[in-house]
């Protein structure tokens, strides 16, 4: 009896032990590594317009950001080295200029490790947002501004940062690169704002770190996610935006555009393919009356292409970026050539929402709103 009592005790102690040792193993860890962010830039105007050259001036600007440091929680953070995302809030006075005004914007933005190294390394920062100029171009109070007709526009951020970690909590920042404000020709003239710049900074983590995870080895997958076996999907999609022709035909027109792609996944990154579209744009009618040239029927109107497509991925947000040639139109002012990026998000495992900015020889003309469907088709 005494020795089953001896067994007995050690058999709770070693279970208590356990049990102790799984509730700290598996011990809630934050859901955030969030960080604020400081930052201090100098720039100038990249003038591509010789109209923009009489605004040469070196500006300073700030920006202010609320970042979070993956770690390894979901799969895409693992696969991407461990990125940071965040929103960002920025300034300048844009050299003091009265005609342009000074420039505030809001972006959200994904930051890439280039090398993976969690003590000191290059980093690649994709910002993409909202931008408000407090001046804009008028025809008769302010004609000077050539740059842009909205107050409105789009921030884009593009940057690679150097980080170095001084403590577990601070990190130092310094950095080059490029901030563009445009309206993507929903309100013209839009030459835009390009302000190279070069910048120092330093991040705070409020709390104190989650330690990285690799979530790679984790077996279970998402429906959208890769599994390594051959597949490929259909999509099909519809957008329609807005073109602004007031400055050349006094009005705004509507553009419609419908797609499909074939896509082939060919790593838990990356897709690629080709595709075909046809996109109806209104002010194409106008300019051929204007030029009176004759046509038969509506349909002659539309602009048939054919595109290749990359698509980089993250979870069940993308980004599309394709390179195409209309094959056959009557107003070919444009040009034959045309880009396209669009942002797409998966609402589900088969419909998706996009945003797309086309250009042609990359001069923006407008900017689309859409909705999709894909199937997806597995062969092993």
């Amino acid at each position: 009896m005494k020795f089953l009592r001896k067994t007995t005790v050690l058999i709770l102690l070693l279970l208590v032990l356990s049990l102790i040792v799984h509730a700290q193993a598996r011990a809630p860890m934050s859901r955030n590594n969030l960080q604020l962010e400081v930052r201090g830039h100098g720039g100038f105007f990249l003038h591509h317009h010789r109209e923009m050259e009489v605004f040469n001036a070196h500006f300073v600007s700030g920006e202010l950001a609320v970042q979070r440091s993956t770690f390894g929680k979901e799969r895409w953070e693992a696969l991407y080295r461990y990125p940071l995302v965040g929103i960002a809030l920025w300034h300048s006075p844009l050299g003091g200029f009265e005609e342009i005004g000074q420039a505030y914007a809001v972006y959200p933005f994904i930051n890439y490790p280039i090398n993976h190294n969690h003590t000191h390394a290059l980093y690649f920062r994709l910002g993409l947002g909202l931008g408000y100029l407090t001046n804009k171009f008028h025809p008769v109070d302010n004609y000077k501004h050539f740059a842009i007709g909205s107050n409105l526009n789009a921030a884009v951020s593009l940057y690679i940062d150097y980080r170095l970690r001084v403590t577990p909590r601070l990190t130092a920042i310094a950095s080059a690169g490029l901030t563009h404000f445009s309206n993507g020709s929903m309100k013209t003239p839009n030459f835009g704002l390009n302000i190279p710049t070069i910048s120092a900074g330093f991040s705070w983590f409020i709390k104190q770190p989650n330690p990285y995870l690799d979530r790679l080895i984790r077996p279970e997958l998402y429906p959208f996610e890769f599994d390594g076996k051959k597949w490929f999907s259909i999509e099909a999609a519809f957008s329609t935006g807005f073109k602004d022709m007031t400055n050349q035909l006094g009005e705004r027109f509507l553009v419609y555009s419908i797609s499909t792609n074939i896509m082939k996944q060919v790593s838990p990154k990356s897709k690629i393919g080709f595709g075909l579209d046809a996109t109806y744009d209104a002010s194409d009618k106008r300019i051929l009356d204007r030029k009176q040239i004759l046509y038969e029927h509506q349909w002659q109107l539309l602009k048939p292409g054919a595109t290749l497509a990359y698509e980089l991925l993250m979870q069940r947000t993308s980004f599309l970026l394709q390179a195409g040639m209309h094959l056959g139109s009557l107003e070919k002012t444009e040009g034959d050539v045309y880009q396209k990026l669009a942002l797409k998000h998966l609402l589900n495992d088969q419909l998706f929402a996009m945003i797309t900015l086309t250009a042609h020889f990359g001069k923006a003309e407008y900017i689309g709103f859409g909705i999709g469907y894909r199937l997806d088709f597995k062969y092993y």
